[in-house]
């Protein structure tokens, strides 16, 4: 059945090809309004970050790994029947780590110099790991109060 429109003007059988819009702007508009409303009421988005705080046991004999601007390692020892205190170099890491028996076993302390670059001190971590240490940790500062 040709429309209203159509048989009034004489064209028969033609349909308007158009999509209407408006009804889905219509739409949009209003959800927009919801979002703009709920928006301010949802509390920020956090990130529950893990505390840095003390170990529940402190190593009783620990390794120290002494970090220097300049980039020397110097290894010392703590409470352990070795004494250590020698400056070595990267390569000698691993060896001398398993000179004091099983690294895996060992508590390793890193302390580096505020003036070493993150990226060295990461590299340093990388490399007691992968001497097989089992514990790393670094050593920092407490806060004065």
């Amino acid at each position: 059945m040709p429309s209203v429109s159509s048989s009034r003007r004489g064209r028969r059988g033609r349909f308007v090809s158009e999509i209407n819009v408006v009804p889905y702007i219509d739409v949009m508009l209003v959800l927009l309004v919801i979002f703009m409303v709920t928006a301010p009421l949802l509390p920020p988005g956090q990130i529950e970050v893990p505390s840095a705080g003390q170990s529940s046991q402190a190593p009783d004999q620990l390794v120290e790994i002494r970090l220097s601007p300049g980039g020397e390692l110097r290894m010392v020892t703590r409470n352990m029947p070795q004494q250590f205190d020698r400056t070595i170099g990267e390569r000698d890491i691993a060896p001398t780590l398993r000179g004091f028996g099983d690294p895996a076993t060992l508590a390793v302390l890193i302390a580096a110099d505020q003036k070493v670059p993150y990226g060295d001190v990461v590299k340093l971590m990388d490399q007691v790991r992968a001497a097989g240490a089992g514990r790393v940790g670094l050593m920092v500062k407490g806060r004065e109060k």
